[in-house]
C-alpha cells in the first residue's frame, strides 16, 4: 500500500511536509490550544500559497486520502481540526499576511494570521478591521464560524464584514465540471457560496484569503472590571440594561463572565484594539477543554441562576482535583435583535446563521472547563452538560415562548451540539445546494470528517 504521504510528495510538495520524526510536527502539534484536539496525523503539510492548496487537495481527492484544515487550532474537541492515523492536517500557518489597501479601505488576510497579528499590522495605519476579540485566535476558524467581534453594534457579526472570499474548491468550476480550482465568492462573484461561507466553516472548500473592510480606530477605552460574586445580581441587572440600549450604544461592547478565578481589579484604560486583544487571553494552554454553549431572553433571572449553577459546579470540581489547579467561565454577552438585523443589511445579505430571525433581545451564553488530565475532562464533560441542560429548563420557566432562542453559535459550541440545525431548514436547504455545485463529490463531507458537516443534520 502507498505512503500516506506519496501522493503529496508526488505532487512536488514534499519540502512542505512535516512528519513525526521531525521536532517541527511536534512543535506544532502541541500549540492546538486544547490537549484535547491534539492528534496524531501521518503528516502535516504547511502550503505557502492558494496554489499549492489546490495542488494538495487534488492530490489528496485523487488518492482518497482524509485531511483535517487547520488555521489556528482553537476548537477545543478532538477532530475538528486535527486527523489521526493515515489522515494529514493541512496547517494553514504559512498563509499569514495583513495587507491594507487605502484606495478601497480594505484589508486582505491570510487564513494562517492570528488577530494579535492583525491589529498590530493595522496600526500604523490607524485601522483595524471587525474581527476578533482573542488574539492567538486564528483568523479563519473565527470568520467561518461567524466571528463575535468588538464592532458588533455597528457592523453585525465578523463574518459580515468579509468583502470576499478566495476559496480552493474541489469541485472545480462549476460552470465546467473541472477539478480542483481557486474561485473569489463576494456579492458579485459566486454570491451563493460568499452567503454560504458566512457561518458554513469547512463544508465548501478551504478560505485561502479574506477581504475585510478597514474601520479608521487608533484607540478605545477598554480593559477589564473584576467583581466579587456578592454583586452577582447588580452586575446581571446591568448587562441586562447594556444589551437593552445597544442600539443608543453603537460604539460599546461587553463581556461578562464568571470565573473560579476572581481577582478584584480594574484595567481599564485608554489603549488600542491590539493591546485588548493581547490582554483578553481565556485560552491558557496545555489544558483539555470543554465548551457548551446556548442563547436565552435578556432577562436577569437567567443570569442570576446561570452564576448559581457555576458556583455548584465550582465546588464539584474543588472536590474532585483538591489542588485548585482547573479553570471554569460561565460566560454572557449581549445578543441583542441589533445584531441580526445588520447581518441582514451587509453586503451579499443576510449571512447563514439565521441570527436576523431571533424574536427579542437575547444573551449568549458559554459553559466553560479547563482541566489537567482525561480524568478529569471525562469527571466535567457530563456535568458542564447538565449545567447548560439545567439552565434551559430554568430558561423555559421564566419564559416558555421565548426564554430559549434557538441560534447555537458554533465557534462556542461542543462538537455534541446541533449547530447547523439551529440556522434553520430553508438556511441548510441553501447551503445543500451550495455544496452540491461546489463540491459535487462531497470531498468536506468524507474526506474531511472534521467539524459540523451538512451530512450528519438530522
Amino acid at each position: 500500500m502507498d505512503s500516506p504521504i506519496q501522493p503529496l510528495i508526488q505532487a512536488g510538495l514534499e519540502e512542505q511536509l512535516l512528519l513525526p520524526s521531525q521536532p517541527e510536527y511536534h512543535t506544532l502539534q502541541a500549540a492546538c490550544w486544547s490537549k484535547s484536539a491534539r492528534l496524531s496525523p501521518a503528516a502535516i503539510l504547511r502550503p505557502r500559497s492558494a496554489s499549492e492548496v489546490s495542488t494538495a487537495l487534488h492530490a489528496l481527492i485523487t488518492a482518497g486520502r482524509q485531511f483535517a484544515i487547520r488555521s489556528g487550532g482553537h476548537t477545543q474537541y478532538s477532530g475538528a481540526n486535527d486527523i489521526d492515523g493515515d489522515g494529514v492536517t493541512i496547517d494553514l500557518g504559512l498563509l499569514n499576511w495583513t495587507r491594507y489597501d487605502p484606495t478601497t479601505e480594505t484589508v486582505e488576510i491570510g487564513p494562517g494570521a492570528r488577530w494579535k497579528q492583525v491589529y498590530g499590522a493595522l496600526r500604523e495605519h490607524g485601522r483595524v478591521v471587525a474581527g476578533g476579540r482573542d488574539g492567538n485566535v486564528g483568523v479563519a476558524g473565527l470568520l467561518l464560524g461567524g466571528g463575535k467581534t468588538f464592532f458588533a453594534a455597528q457592523r453585525g457579526f465578523a463574518c459580515d464584514d468579509v468583502v470576499s472570499f478566495e476559496v480552493v474548491v474541489a469541485g472545480g468550476d462549476a460552470d465546467r465540471g473541472e477539478g480542483c480550482s481557486i474561485v473569489t465568492a463576494s456579492a458579485e462573484e459566486h454570491p451563493e457560496l460568499f452567503r454560504a461561507l458566512k457561518g458554513g466553516s469547512n463544508n465548501f472548500g478551504i478560505v485561502t484569503n479574506f477581504t475585510m473592510r478597514a474601520l479608521v480606530c487608533e484607540s478605545v477605552w477598554a480593559g477589564l472590571n473584576f467583581f466579587p460574586k456578592e454583586r452577582t445580581a447588580e452586575t446581571a441587572q446591568a448587562l441586562v440594561n447594556f444589551t437593552d440600549c445597544v442600539d443608543q450604544n453603537p460604539d460599546s461592547h461587553l463581556l461578562y463572565f464568571l470565573s473560579y478565578i476572581d481577582p478584584i481589579l480594574n484595567t481599564t484604560k485608554i489603549t488600542t484594539i491590539e493591546n485588548v486583544v493581547s490582554e483578553y487571553d481565556i485560552a491558557p494552554p496545555n489544558y483539555h477543554n470543554t465548551f457548551f454553549t446556548s442563547t436565552f431572553k435578556n432577562d436577569p433571572r437567567i443570569v442570576v441562576e446561570a452564576a448559581s449553577l457555576h458556583q455548584s459546579l465550582v465546588d464539584e470540581l474543588k472536590a474532585f482535583i483538591p489542588d485548585g489547579d482547573f479553570i471554569t467561565q460561565c460566560l454572557l454577552q449581549p445578543l441583542p435583535t441589533r445584531y441580526g438585523q445588520l447581518s441582514a443589511l451587509s453586503t451579499g445579505g443576510d449571512n447563514i446563521m439565521n441570527v436576523s430571525a431571533q424574536p427579542v433581545n437575547g444573551l449568549l451564553f458559554v459553559a466553560v472547563a479547563m482541566v489537567r488530565t482525561p480524568e478529569q475532562e471525562a469527571f466535567v464533560y457530563p456535568r458542564l452538560r447538565a449545567w447548560v441542560e439545567a439552565l434551559k429548563a430554568f430558561a423555559t420557566d421564566v419564559d416558555p415562548d421565548h426564554g430559549n432562542l434557538e441560534w447555537v453559535y458554533m465557534n462556542y459550541a461542543d462538537k455534541s451540539q446541533k449547530v447547523l440545525e439551529s440556522y434553520g431548514k430553508e438556511n441548510l436547504e441553501w447551503m445543500r445546494a451550495v455544496a452540491a455545485r461546489y463540491d459535487p463529490g462531497q470531498v468536506f463531507q468524507t474526506l474531511c470528517p472534521g467539524g459540523f458537516k451538512l451530512t450528519r443534520v438530522d
